[in-house]
């Protein structure tokens, strides 16, 4: 059985939408579910997300659009966003997880709207998943310390974004990254092509001092 990691904040549009290609990989990978706070990854690597560029925001919100059209799944903006998915990423973990329990709380968000941070949209979520005791179960210091593990595991392994699959090593970043991981599982030879091992060690050129405009 192979393993990979699959590093996801439910902030993150496309992490659901990688929910959807789950199916088309390998039966032999385990993938060990590892939410993260997207937040604290901005943070560390000292960039911005993408909802905060706001043409890019603008661009980014229609493009999902499009692509849960050309997917054929359900797919609506919540009331607002980006929004804190703090207690959403707790209940994960406090709820053991898995994969259907990491599904359905993506569902609640990027199908119905359901908000962790808003009052009535964790009742809600909790309601959708059928947990009467959430907010007991996510004030758990071993839930708290695992989100914060996940983190610093995350970081450790070079993550910068999400979703993000960590696989022997290797990063696969992104919704559009699914093919290549798919690629990189059905032949491990593809990373070992020489432009693949230069791009690990490509000199650094010019740089750039990059603050917030804020």
């Amino acid at each position: 059985m192979r393993i990979a990691d699959w590093y996801y904040d439910v902030i993150s549009p496309y992490a659901y939408f990688q929910t959807f290609r789950f199916d088309d990989l390998p039966e032999d990978l385990e993938i060990r579910f590892r939410p993260v706070l997207f937040a604290g990854l901005l943070k560390h690597w000292g960039t911005l997300g993408p909802a905060e560029v706001p043409p890019k925001r603008t661009y980014m919100y229609r493009y999902l659009h499009w692509l849960a059209a050309r997917m054929g799944v359900p797919f609506r903006l919540p009331p607002v966003h980006p929004f804190n998915p703090l207690k959403a990423l707790r209940l994960a973990i406090a709820m053991g997880g898995d994969r259907e329990t990491t599904c359905r709380i993506f569902r609640a968000v990027w199908e119905h709207g359901d908000l962790p941070d808003d009052d009535d949209g964790w009742r809600r979520m909790c309601r959708r998943l059928s947990v009467t005791d959430a907010d007991e179960r996510i004030a758990s210091e071993d839930v708290r310390s695992e989100l914060h593990a996940n983190g610093e595991t995350a970081i450790a392994a070079g993550v910068f974004g999400v979703p993000t699959f960590v696989f022997e090593g290797n990063l696969f970043w992104g919704f559009d990254g699914t093919d290549f991981l798919l690629d990189v599982l059905a032949n491990p030879g593809v990373l070992q092509d020489p432009a693949m091992v230069r791009a690990g060690s490509l000199p650094l050129g010019k740089t750039r001092n990059i603050s917030s405009p804020r």
